[in-house]
């Protein structure tokens, strides 16, 4: 009976958790609707929700947190969450070293409750525990009372300054101020309303971008040091505030470039400033581009370029300024070959492609000739490329989702290379077992997707599996290591990946067929996903669950709302959810060729169609759901979480239950600092896992 009875106590402890019936705070209706091309009268009764900064609203948030809060702890204490991810967190550091002039810097926290600091080295030796390690930044210099979490930094010409980024409480508005790398001195130079800008140094001072708090109408500007902002010289604004910019200046000093991208035709031109010349002036380069060219660097004159024309699967070229059309090709697209990053060195060229879902790592010479190839194995990532002390070497990161970054140095001439920094870890790397599959779309395309599971785990259709999706904006996902699989791995899950139509990872032609008008091919490859993985006898419907950030948390959401009986559990992150307003606030105007926009009739059916927030059926019981936002998420505001969380919840069809997580003094990339990282991801998992293992 001793031993029966914790066994028995277990089983009545889930059964209560699972069962419980949860007491949502109450949320009030209102009579809010908007009118669509005089016909389609959209009620919006959770409107309320929209004003973050009301008491009322934050007593609402505060009281679902703890709803979840009480829920989670005992879903975390059950399936061991936070203490096993905990122990899988080994990487104290978000990036190891970079150089970047004569220094090499690293992120590095100073304790588990801290945002990232700044250190700096000015040697970078065979024995990196050796090398004299400096702080640089440190967030609770900047503000003791706001979560300070940096962003980005830029090494001056001459290696004697050096300017960061940085934000308040997650948020995408950003701060530039600048230290002195000979004794890591604060200069007064402070600059504000900064965002979604790069530092390109030029002389005495950078160019920066900043907006209007209106977050329409970016402007590039020149800060010279020692000076006020309100005297910074405006480079390049366009009348129309659907331009955005990204600038740099090339490594010899020579080349200012500017690239603007119209949001909505995509539309790009190209400018620059060549400082050889008498009478500097920023000069058009090419203009009304409808495909991607990307000023990478210069040599000898000439500008090295990646671009997308007649090659959508990318290609370097270069030419020169004189003569803007007449390019000469270095590195030729590859048919099923995606080229994703470039590195140049003196006389080489390396370039990372992507191959079915393998890395590779290439070295060319400027002639175009390649000269080596490395193909890694399938669900791992590599890039990152940085100098190292010899001019014909980089130091790259090596990482997977299963085990931390590590960092190699590479030899561009002998091709050499040399694991320089090792993570020790407490389970066996060897334990996992990665498998590239397709499956079938509805239109019979065939998807890739990536499966992880232990080696030990038997196959037999009663898996709990979670299924990940991204799907968005032509962004390729790269595998990175996340603590919370190896835990949910071990014990028995299937992690899946699905490289759905939308995002980047077989080119733009993919990317198109899940963009716009096409949106709905995203969540029909995320269903097809699940499908697969119930048919081919890994798991079950009351054994899956899903999860996606940002544009994945719209994908998951959608797909769940639209075949709710292929998902026991899903957890939506940082999800735009009311697509009939999102164009309304902070930047979600620039998201419109992504989803389309409700100013147009057929783009209109089209969000409504797949609306998360406008598709919910009073009669459905849907899957069990964990919503999580953050408080000064600005990219994708939480009020989308609030309005769908209320929405779900407020239906006596629903029995599943319905969480609201909310992070505060966080913004779009969620929790800052090793444990409220690992209370975040812990909690994720905790839900999950609980829903699935039961």
């Amino acid at each position: 009976m001793k031993q029966i009875l914790p066994f028995l106590l277990a089983f009545l402890q889930a059964g209560a958790l699972s069962a419980q019936k949860l007491e949502y705070p109450l949320t009030k209706k209102t009579a809010a609707a908007d009118t669509f091309f005089s016909q389609h009268i959209i009620s919006d009764p959770y409107r309320w929700l929209e004003k973050l900064d009301s008491p009322e609203v934050a007593d609402w948030v505060a009281d679902q947190n703890k709803v979840s809060k009480k829920f989670l702890t005992k879903a975390s204490n059950q399936t061991n969450a936070f203490l096993a991810i905990d122990k899988y967190n080994y990487v104290r550091s978000s990036h190891n070293f970079v150089k970047d002039g004569d220094y090499y810097f690293r992120y590095f926290y100073y304790n588990i409750n801290s945002t990232v600091g700044l250190y700096y080295k000015r040697t970078m030796s065979d024995n990196p525990e050796l090398d004299e390690v400096m702080p640089l930044v440190d967030p609770k210099d900047i503000s003791g009372s706001d979560r300070i979490n940096l962003k980005g930094y830029k090494v001056n010409e001459t290696s004697d300054l050096l300017a960061y980024q940085f934000s308040r409480n997650g948020s995408d508005w950003a701060e530039i101020k600048v230290v002195e790398l000979k004794n890591a001195r604060q200069r007064p130079d402070h600059l504000k309303n900064v965002k979604f800008s790069g530092i390109a140094w030029k002389g005495n001072g950078f160019f920066y971008a900043a907006y209007p708090k209106a977050n329409e109408g970016q402007k590039v500007y020149f800060h010279e040091l020692g000076t006020d902002q309100s005297q910074d010289k405006l480079i390049f604004e366009r009348d129309n505030p659907l331009f955005m910019f990204n600038f740099s200046t090339t490594s010899d000093g020579r080349y200012f470039i500017l690239r603007e991208e119209h949001r909505l035709t995509g539309k790009e031109s190209i400018f620059y400033i060549d400082y050889n010349q008498a009478q500097p002036t920023l000069k058009p380069l090419l203009a009304n581009l409808a495909f991607t060219f990307k000023v990478l660097d210069s040599r000898n004159g000439k500008l090295i370029a990646y671009t997308t024309h007649n090659a959508p699967n990318g290609r370097m070229v270069e030419l020169d300024p004189a003569q803007p059309f007449n390019w000469r090709e270095l590195i030729p697209q590859f048919s099923g070959a995606l080229l994703t990053e470039h590195y140049l060195l003196k006389d080489r060229i390396l370039a990372t492609f992507l191959v079915k879902g393998h890395p590779l790592i290439t070295v060319f010479d400027y002639s175009g000739k390649m000269l080596y190839n490395l193909e890694l194995p399938a669900g791992t990532t590599v890039g990152g490329f940085t100098g190292a002390p010899s001019p014909d070497e980089v130091y790259y990161r090596y990482a997977s989702y299963t085990f931390p970054s590590v960092i190699y140095k590479f030899n561009a001439t002998t091709f050499e290379r040399t694991l320089t920094e090792r993570t020790t870890v407490a389970y066996d790397l060897n334990g996992f077992e990665y498998k590239e599959v397709e499956y079938p779309a509805k239109d019979g395309t065939m998807v890739p997707m990536t499966l992880i599971y232990h080696k030990d785990t038997k196959l037999d259709g009663n898996n709990p599996t979670l299924l990940k999706a991204y799907g968005g904006f032509g962004l390729i996902s790269e595998p990175s290591f996340e603590p919370g699989i190896i835990h949910f791995v071990k014990k028995g899950g299937v992690f899946a990946f699905a490289s759905i139509r939308g995002g980047g990872e077989r080119g733009q032609q993919w990317a198109r067929q899940g963009r716009g008008a096409n949106k709905q091919t995203s969540f029909d490859d995320f269903n097809a996903a699940a499908e697969y993985l119930i048919k081919s006898g890994y798991t079950n419907p009351k054994k899956l669950a899903a999860t996606g950030a940002s544009n994945g948390g719209l994908v998951v959401a959608a797909a769940a709302l639209q075949r709710p009986e292929l998902y026991k559990a899903v957890v939506p992150v940082a999800a735009p959810l009311d697509m009939l307003r999102s164009e309304k606030f902070t930047i979600g105007w620039a998201w419109i060729p992504e989803y389309g926009t409700t100013q147009d009739s057929a783009s209109f059916q089209s969000l409504k169609a797949y609306s998360p927030l406008h598709n919910i059926k009073p009669e459905v019981n849907y899957p069990a759901m964990l919503l999580m936002a953050s408080s000064h998420d600005d990219r994708v505001v939480p009020l989308h979480s609030f309005k769908f969380a209320a929405a779900m919840q407020n239906r006596p069809a629903q029995k599943n239950p319905i969480l609201l997580r909310t992070e505060y003094n966080a913004g779009h990339s969620g929790a800052s600092g090793i444990y409220a990282g690992i209370r975040e991801e812990s909690d994720l998992y905790a839900f999950v896992m609980q829903q699935l293992f039961e």
